[in-house]
């Protein structure tokens, strides 16, 4: 367990316990079983960002809440500059920079995906409620969407419904790169 891991556990358990709810009402809501639901809230288990955007969206708080325990400000924008943004490296092989982590309210939170090449034949697919944008920057991957699989490149963008389940692979030994658009 790492000291990260367990600081979004205790902020998520203090989170649920001041929102009201129990343990097994955001594990039905989830749709995930109660022990992991409590390996995620002592620490124990790693968060795919799925799990972390559909329990801030139950709980009523922004995604970054939860990551950095930090409220950012109320601002009218959010600048970020070149290769800037909010690390949030939740999965060895992505690697996520938030794109607004100061505006407050957002309708939609937009990520540089940074998905480095490893040796899994089929990633494991996440969903999460919303719709999702994605535009690659740079590189090419497969883009696995519930049975589908798109091969994207420079260029290419997809457009889908994010409760699918769906997941990213880096083609040969280069990163792939896109912007990711989450809509709530």
């Amino acid at each position: 367990m790492t000291d990260q891991l367990k600081d979004i556990g205790e902020r998520l358990s203090m989170l649920r316990e001041s929102t009201g709810f129990t343990p097994e009402t955001i594990s039905e809501k989830l749709e995930i079983p109660l022990a992991d639901y409590l390996l995620y809230e002592s620490g124990e288990k790693d968060f795919s960002f799925s799990f972390l955007y559909n329990v801030a969206g139950i709980l009523g708080v922004d995604v970054l809440d939860l990551i950095s325990g930090e409220t950012p400000k109320l601002s009218t924008c959010c600048v970020v500059r070149a290769g800037g943004g909010y690390d949030i490296n939740r999965r060895k092989a992505y690697d996520y920079k938030h794109l607004a982590f100061t505006f407050r309210n957002k309708k939609a939170e937009p990520f540089m995906v940074t998905v480095e090449p490893n040796g899994v034949e089929i990633p494991e697919r996440h969903a999460h409620d919303g719709q999702e944008f994605n535009y690659m920057v740079s590189g090419s991957l497969d883009f696995f969407l519930g049975e589908m699989v798109y091969t994207l490149s420079e260029g290419d963008s997809i457009y889908f419904d994010s409760s699918v389940p769906h997941a990213m692979k880096a083609h040969g030994n280069t990163p792939a790169k896109f912007l990711a658009i989450v809509m709530k």
